[in-house]
């Protein structure tokens, strides 16, 4: 048995602050995870979410844990149209994993994604984030269902920030207050993210995630405190800091 305090099957789901239950038979929720890029920052043969950790690849730690979740039916993993790993993988006769083929950038995968469910809600969560905990899991479903913009998971900024020039010089001290690192999983009604995603791309906007897309029709997303072990593997010295902190959860 897990140490997080997860909502079992028929069981209701009750905030106090929100004085109302959300049953999980009524929660109609599906994780997307894009796991279409190359992560060029990792210097290796492979793309970096098919890097093994232990005995399973990073894209199988992340998507295992969210099936984890009892909340979250089923995960669509959106690949791009020349992966040759990913039917290598345990996941590939998994009945709880869907998949979709990606575009050239993120928000083309997510589209992708979304396309292929007709779920009411959905959480995006990147490929390279294995060690989310359950109970930040359960903490943002229950921001989201109760935000009319949905929700992401954050980190307050601790360090000092500098702004550069071009050249790699110091240009200017950014204040810190008020700032947050976006983190992921993000949840949104799924056809708000959808609608979104098509405006931003048409506009040619770079959508560097989903909030984005949604603040650009006007919506302002709630943000949620998230672990700080909830890292994103980018570079090489990453993966054993993820398998020690995926060692210490439940």
């Amino acid at each position: 048995m897990r140490g997080d305090k997860i909502p079992r099957k028929n069981e209701a789901l009750e905030n106090p602050k929100r004085g109302i239950h959300l049953h999980s038979s009524s929660l109609d929720l599906v994780a997307i995870v894009p796991a279409a890029g190359v992560g060029r920052r990792m210097g290796s043969p492979c793309p970096k979410q098919y890097l093994m950790m232990g005995n399973k690849t990073l894209l199988e730690h992340t998507v295992h844990r969210l099936l984890g979740h009892d909340l979250i039916s089923y995960v669509v993993v959106v690949l791009s149209a020349d992966d040759s790993f990913f039917v290598k993988t345990s996941l590939y006769n998994d009945p709880r994993v869907r998949v979709a083929r990606g575009g050239e950038e993120r928000a083309d995968s997510v589209l992708a994604g979304l396309k292929a469910t007709k779920a009411e809600w959905v959480m995006v969560h990147d490929a390279a984030r294995p060690c989310i905990c359950y109970q930040d899991i359960d903490a943002l479903i229950d921001a989201a269902c109760s935000h009319p913009d949905g929700a992401i998971l954050g980190m307050p900024v601790r360090d000092t920030m500098k702004r550069s020039d071009l050249q790699g010089n110091i240009e200017s001290t950014v204040c810190r207050e008020q700032l947050w690192h976006a983190l992921t999983p993000q949840m949104f009604l799924r056809d708000s993210l959808l609608n979104a995603l098509e405006h931003a791309l048409k506009e040619k906007h770079k959508v560097t995630d989903e909030a984005f897309a949604i603040s650009l029709l006007g919506g302002r997303p709630k943000l949620v405190l998230g672990r700080s072990d909830n890292i994103k593997v980018t570079r090489p010295e990453d993966l054993l800091l993820a398998a020690f902190f995926l060692s210490q959860h439940p």
